[in-house]
């Protein structure tokens, strides 16, 4: 673990004495210009001339910390905050500008107040703020039953009364993960998850590695989590630290916002409505948080309810699609007075009977679609507000998706210099129009994420939901764009992919007027010869799915492929996987690509279909990487400093290859930037930082991108590891979380945005589609509806309708694709690679299960059904249908009637 660096100016001097509330024994230090304390949660250290955090380590993790103590030095400066500090903005009541303060702008030694009992520092902030100000803020560091609390007193001083516009605690993390190796960095460094829901609000703090114990700051008394608002430190986004990848910021929890959303924030709907406070003359109030320890990420909020915290858990979580009957569990001991939506009636709410210990249990139906908040209040005044988002049907909002990618993303043009007609490209929703120029190459260029997102969306589009004029266009752009333009179709270079077909080059193209407006000078600007290199290993993946797709497609259905054939698509697939496999110039080759499961899913085809030679080709390969990240400490890592995209490859190749140690090493650390949250945009929400820059509208900066290509990437390694693992609930949430954040990204007319800018003064989705494809993989891979039966939550279907009859549990499949179906109690895996489920119908008592098949259309005449069990067969033995059926490439083949086609399963030895 990093040494951190301290002063050396001070002495040590020892104190002890006892705590009055209990026989724990309390250590007051000088050490090295810090104040000590041992707690019973936490080995805490204060800086001597501030009282703000020097340094909080939970017991028992060998010293790590939560905070940046190892940048200890530099922080201590002006303007650089830590928590024990404050931001405000004040006026006097009713008129006049709002003025800032904040307790770490101009560092002065706090004067120290008398401590003992329960207190273990305390101090009067005023020599630290400007002598004009109006509020008296006295602080205090104290223990309450055992753990630690960080309370302010705001006293208002004055003779007038005076209005609290804005109120921050700043709560600094260690995300600073400059000058770390990463092989450091999981030993250092940790990740903040706002649920900024009200008074039902929290913070939590998981360390990199995934591994306990995690930290939950939250309320202490009357204390909403309103916003959660970036700092302006020192030389802004350019300070010492390079906020973006890798650091991410400095942010506040704000109780109070009002002043903000009349200005910065102006015209932007927030997550909680702003407010403020008005302090009478002499009157004081106060805030506060608490700090608490889970002992692992899966128990923080069980940790919440011991400290009787509300809790909520959303089911299938907090997208809501309109035809979906919604779950929600509350756990609070204070009973629930009444629920609100806002908009109203967004949301339609039934109470249900109470589940077991203690939840309290609601239907939800959503009507309106868009941003919802279901504010709960509790008869002791606490105010829980969910975020919710409602979206129209899955299986609807992915064919809006696919009309759009076909008409207004449709681009022709003959003429097109770069050659990229006919085509899916990117789309300006702000100005809706099809991006034709841009500064950064490849988004104007159909390469890379930002540039293939919208064709690549398409063909997974197809994939999961074929519609006969749509798939005739995608075979358009196969043969007229990708095959011979974007990728060489003849020599030495056969099968590579060029990073961009548009470039700036006005030599190479005296003729075409390049928008002035961009600046091409950036190093993004490329180069009719840079664009067309072939050495960036993640374009690979991007293409190797649009072959996928269509094989897939001409493989099992009728009539709908007509251009080629499917194996001429499959060996495409195969070509061009293995050009990147065996060509080692080729850049983060070694890394874990975006959409990389792409390539188990090809090697899985190839042996079906025996296609023995190409597949121990790929299968050959993807060994070499898998014994090369092995042979790491930690496997994922890409091209920047540190990324969340490697690992859903990572997990499925060492998974494949019997590597389970890195395959949980990388399933560990998803969970530690993958929460689950009660809120729309922060449920199953992968990190991702930097994307705005590289594949969104131009001007982004580093900002957290809510359901940017993350959620649903890292959803699929989480869902993999529930189907071999279908105890472990929280799995399930943190994946299906992430699967659904892509379907969010639709709007009403079938746009999908890049991601939702998160920050306070935007609160917007992205007005490009950008890298949105990749997210939509992630929606493909993963469509699919859950079946659990919790112990406390009884029967519960994730992406669709569950009813009870006797021993039956019906359940109505819902999901985009409606093709995939995990019955959790019998560990039970059921897939379709043509028709579609209507329904799936277990029996609790004989453990049959019976599926539902659609009815036959003019494209799909035959179903074929995969019957797999992830995990070691639960019960009797492995299921399998109860009358013979012809087998196909490991498919159960069943002629399709013009009625639902009932299959019963059942177990057998």
């Amino acid at each position: 673990m990093r040494s951190r660096p301290s002063k050396q100016i001070f002495g040590t001097v020892g104190f002890v004495f006892c705590l009055l509330a209990g026989p724990l024994m309390l250590l007051l230090a000088e050490d090295q210009g810090a104040l000590s304390f041992d707690t019973p949660d936490f080995n805490l250290k204060l800086v001597k001339a501030s009282q703000t955090i020097a340094a909080l380590q939970p017991k028992g993790a060998d010293g790590f910390d939560f905070t940046p103590a190892d940048r200890l030095d530099i922080r201590t400066a002006d303007g650089f905050n830590s928590i024990g500090d404050l931001t405000l903005r004040v006026r006097p009541s009713g008129s006049g500008p709002w003025e800032d303060y904040s307790t770490s702008a101009a560092r002065h030694p706090v004067e120290v107040l008398p401590a003992g009992g329960s207190v273990l520092a305390a101090a009067n902030l005023s020599p630290t703020l400007p002598a004009n100000c109006p509020i008296q803020i006295t602080r205090r560091w104290l223990l309450d039953n055992g753990r630690l609390v960080l309370r302010f007193e705001l006293k208002n001083i004055g003779g007038r009364p005076v209005e609290i516009g804005a109120l921050g605690m700043p709560m600094i993390f260690n995300n600073m993960l400059k000058g770390h190796p990463l092989t450091e960095m999981v030993q250092v460094n940790s990740f903040t998850d706002p649920a900024i829901n009200e008074d039902g609000g929290y913070l939590q703090v998981t360390r990199l590695n995934g591994h306990g114990p995690a930290l939950v700051v939250a309320p202490d008394g009357k204390t909403p989590f309103e916003a959660w608002r970036l700092l302006n430190e020192p030389n802004g986004p350019n300070n010492i630290f390079s906020r973006g990848n890798p650091y991410e910021g400095s942010f506040e929890w704000m109780v109070h916002s009002q002043a903000y959303a009349d200005n910065e924030w102006r015209g932007r709907e927030q997550w909680n409505p702003p407010t403020m406070a008005v302090i009478g003359p002499g009157e004081t109030r106060s805030y506060g948080v608490k700090f608490l320890v889970s002992p692992d990420i899966r128990r923080i909020e069980q940790t919440l309810m011991a400290d009787k915290r509300p809790v909520a858990v959303g089911i299938p979580g907090y997208i809501l699609p309109m035809d979906l009957n919604g779950r929600l569990f509350l756990n609070y001991p204070h009973k629930v007075t009444s629920i609100k939506s806002e908009p109203a009636g967004a949301i339609v709410v039934k109470e249900n009977k109470p589940a077991k210990a203690g939840w309290k249990d609601y239907t939800l139906q959503g009507r309106n679609w868009g941003r919802v908040r279901l504010s709960i209040i509790y008869d002791d005044g606490v105010n829980q507000a969910l975020s919710y988002y409602v979206i129209k049907s899955a299986a609807q909002a992915v064919a809006d998706m696919g009309n759009f990618l076909f008409t207004r993303q449709w681009y022709v043009d003959p003429d097109d210099p770069f050659h990229r007609s006919p085509s899916v490209m990117t789309y300006d929703r702000g100005n809706n129009r099809i991006v034709l120029q841009d500064a950064r190459a490849w988004i104007a260029g159909l390469g890379d994420e930002g540039g293939a997102g919208s064709w690549l969306a398409a063909a997974m589009k197809e994939f999961g939901q074929p519609k006969k004029e749509e798939v005739a266009k995608f075979e358009q752009f196969v043969d007229g764009v990708l095959w011979g333009n974007l990728q060489y179709s003849e020599g030495p270079r056969q099968y590579g992919v060029k990073k961009s077909l548009f470039y700036y080059d006005p030599a190479a193209l005296p003729a075409f007027s390049y928008d002035s407006r961009f600046n091409w000078t950036t190093w993004t600007s490329w180069n009719k010869a840079a664009s067309e290199a072939v050495n960036r290993a993640y374009d690979y993946p991007h293409v190797v799915a649009a072959y996928w797709s269509m094989y897939r497609i001409a493989r099992n259905y009728e009539g709908l492929v007509t251009h080629h054939g499917w194996d001429w698509y499959l060996n495409q697939a195969f070509q061009t996987a293995n050009y990147l496999g065996t060509h080692n110039n080729i850049g983060n080759s070694r890394d874990g690509l975006m959409d990389g499961t792409l390539f188990l899913l090809l090697l899985d085809d190839l042996k079906r279909e025996g296609w023995q030679t190409q597949a121990a080709a790929i299968e050959s390969q993807l060994k070499a990487r898998a014994d090369d990240w092995s042979r790491r400490a930690l496997p994922y890592g890409s091209e920047m400093a540190w990324d969340s995209t490697g690992q859903e490859q990572i997990y499925g190749v060492t998974k494949y290859f019997g590597s389970d140690e890195k395959a949980e090493i990388t399933l560990n650390s998803i969970l530690g930037y993958m929460p689950s949250i009660p809120h729309w945009g922060y449920n199953g929400n992968a990190r991702r930082f930097w994307d705005f820059f590289y594949g969104a509208a131009p001007g982004g900066v580093a900002e957290r991108q809510l359901h940017h290509y993350g959620s649903g990437l890292n959803a699929i390694p989480v869902l993999s590891a529930f189907r071999s693992n279908p105890d472990d609930f929280y799995l399930l949430r943190v994946g299906y979380g992430g699967a659904m954040g892509g379907l969010s990204n639709i709007d009403q007319e079938g746009f999908a945005s890049a991601a939702f800018h998160s920050f306070p003064q935007n609160m917007r989705w992205d007005t490009y589609s950008g890298d949105y494809g990749p997210n939509f993989f992630g929606v493909a891979a993963n469509a699919a509806t859950y079946v659990v039966n919790h112990p406390e939550f009884g029967w519960q279907a994730f992406g669709g309708n569950v009813s009870t009859d006797g021993d039956w549990v019906r359940v109505q499949p819902l999901d985009a694709f409606r093709r995939r179906i995990y019955v959790a109690p019998r560990g039970l895996w059921l897939t379709l690679d043509s028709g579609t489920f209507e329904s799936i119908e277990i029996n609790t008592r004989t453990h049959a299960v019976r599926a539902g098949l659609s009815a036959a259309t003019a494209s799909t005449q035959l179903a074929r059904l995969r019957v797999e069990q992830p995990p070691k067969a639960i019960g009797d033995g492995v299921y399998r249908p109860k009358e013979n059926m012809p087998r196909e490439r490991d498919a159960f083949v069943i002629r399709l009637q013009r009625k639902t086609s009932w299959i019963d399963l059942v177990e057998g030895r």
